[in-house]
């Protein structure tokens, strides 16, 4: 794989991720979370706000260290020292917050196992061309480090932190993302009180 297909997958994550989101939230509009008592619907929002702002604040912070470098060369401190995929994991907290807000378990499941294969795919694609760029600095680093999940006892942190202002800007709008979810998920609850918006099935659970 060369350097030039190296946006192919990560362009193929994006659109697949946009195009599920779709999917999913026009069926979230036509249908009801299962009724709850007030204190489990209070905990369900609070949680998911919750793991919303740990994804925009992991995220962020991830990608001050990651600063333009991804794919381009073999990043191995901070969050990178835990995990090879501290950008995935953030964003599946975050999916897992999005779907809390649903107030649905089932939504949740659904939302976390559509974006988990989603960055499974980009995942296996990244791996394959840092694989066949940086080969056995590559390896030995898959071999000591976990692909998601994080094992805090490999903390290694780097001399210098570079700075970018593109990664800034880039974490405000993955912020947008996450907040722009959730909004849409307020808007249909809204639209569904209101009667705007047709509930053609209620989740069991």
């Amino acid at each position: 794989m060369n350097h030039a297909q190296v946006p192919f997958f990560q362009l193929y994550r994006i659109n697949a991720l946009r195009a599920l989101g779709g999917l999913a939230f026009g069926l979230l509009s036509v249908t009801a979370a299962p009724p709850v008592a007030p204190l489990a619907g209070v905990v369900f929002d609070v949680l998911g706000a919750l793991a919303i702002f740990v994804a925009i604040a992991g995220r962020a912070w991830s990608l001050l260290y990651i600063a333009g470098r991804k794919n381009a060369e073999l990043v191995t401190e901070g969050p990178y020292s835990v995990t090879r995929n501290p950008l995935y994991f953030f964003s599946l907290i975050g999916t897992a917050g999005i779907g809390a807000q649903s107030g649905s378990i089932l939504s949740m499941a659904a939302f976390l196992l559509t974006a988990y294969l989603a960055f499974d795919m980009a995942m296996r694609g990244e791996e394959t061309y840092l694989r066949s760029r940086c080969g056995k600095d590559f390896n030995d680093y898959a071999r000591t480090v976990p692909r998601l999940w994080p094992d805090i006892s490999l903390w290694r942190e780097c001399d210098g932190l570079p700075l970018r202002s593109s990664s800034a800007v880039r974490s405000l709008r993955d912020g947008v993302v996450f907040l722009a979810a959730w909004a849409a998920i307020e808007i249909i609850r809204l639209g569904q009180s209101a009667g705007i918006l047709p509930v053609l099935w209620t989740l069991p659970v």
